[in-house]
């Protein structure tokens, strides 16, 4: 009897975290959130934003940790390993989606290994032209693109962010060929377009604004599949160049590894769902040329499993292989 005893007790000692979990003891530690990009970038923004007011509902520290490299891979597969208790969180943006498509020793899946918190909203891009492309609009620049030879340029932060994406996705649709200039970052992306050595570019919307207000750049269309509340008078690129299908755009959530226990996944979907109401929360996605769209884990793990498999099919059609 007394044995039964013992292991009784240590059987009920092994389920005493989750049973506290369960209880609403989470958060008990600090939270930690990767981010798997450089600081100072809108993914980093986003998570410290979010983490802030996190660490003020639970008053427990929330820590926002860069792990940078491969396009976001090293960062997301530290997410994948970390112990699935609510405590490592993964800041997600489009690479989430792509990078396992363009890179071949990722071991993570973007639907399998992880479970979504929340989505946030979109940043879209705008594609923009130097001023010596002669077209005003997206039905004269896909013109003008078929009749080019050597084909039209079009400058990105890298393969498989979104402007890589956003270009790709409008040579496909429109049946145009464009040829990829890949930079290190936007800003390069930017310098070498307003310079004249590339024409075009789909520019992160906030940085394209400045620069077509300043008459540097000709704004044609945003890449969402709606329009932009900052620039509704410029159309989408779906409705400018009868591209009913086309939709590209920076977006964001939060995601946990897929065996986070289910009540620890729900009470932070329903916290951070209540954070990206807050009216100064709302107002500095704005800031960030955010258009928000907030969706339930339901939501945002199925817009993921739909992206994945969207520039799946991308990727393949215009031969690019992982590396």
């Amino acid at each position: 009897m007394k044995i039964t005893h013992l292991l009784a007790a240590c059987a009920l000692a092994m389920l005493a975290p989750a049973s506290a979990m369960a209880q609403g003891d989470y958060p008990s530690r600090t939270i930690k959130i990767v981010v798997p990009f450089s600081a100072g970038g809108i993914v980093d923004s986003v998570a410290r934003l979010i983490g802030d007011k996190m660490a003020t509902r639970y008053g427990q520290a929330v820590v926002v940790e860069n792990r940078t490299g491969a396009g976001g891979a090293i960062g997301t597969d530290y997410v994948a390993r970390a112990p699935a208790d609510g405590y490592t969180l993964l800041l997600v943006s489009p690479s989430h989606a792509v990078a396992p498509i363009l890179k071949k020793n990722i071991a993570w899946n973007p639907v399998r290994d992880f479970k979504a918190i929340a989505g946030f909203g979109i940043v879209p891009n705008i594609i923009v032209v130097h001023p010596s492309v002669p077209a005003k609009t997206m039905a004269e620049l896909i013109a003008l693109a078929k009749q080019s030879d050597p084909s039209m340029t079009y400058s990105t932060a890298g393969v498989g962010t979104s402007n890589h994406l956003s270009g790709e996705l409008l040579a496909q649709e429109a049946h145009i060929k464009l040829t990829h200039v890949p930079y290190k970052g936007q800003t390069d992306a930017l310098n070498d377009l307003l310079a004249g050595r590339v024409e075009m570019m789909p520019l992160t919307a906030a940085l394209a604004i400045q620069q077509v207000q300043a008459g540097k750049l000709r704004g044609l269309a945003v890449t969402t599949a709606k329009r932009a509340s900052a620039v509704p008078d410029l159309p989408t690129v779906a409705e400018a160049a009868d591209l009913p299908d086309y939709a590209v755009g920076t977006w964001f959530g939060l995601v946990a590894p897929a065996a986070t226990p289910a009540e620890v996944r729900e009470k932070l979907a329903r916290d951070v769902s209540e954070i990206i109401a807050m009216p100064d929360v709302q107002a500095k996605f704005a800031s960030l040329g955010m258009e928000l769209a907030p969706q339930s884990p339901a939501e945002f793990d199925a817009f993921v499993a739909a992206e994945f498999d969207k520039w799946g099919k991308v990727f393949k059609q215009a031969g690019i292989e992982a590396n």
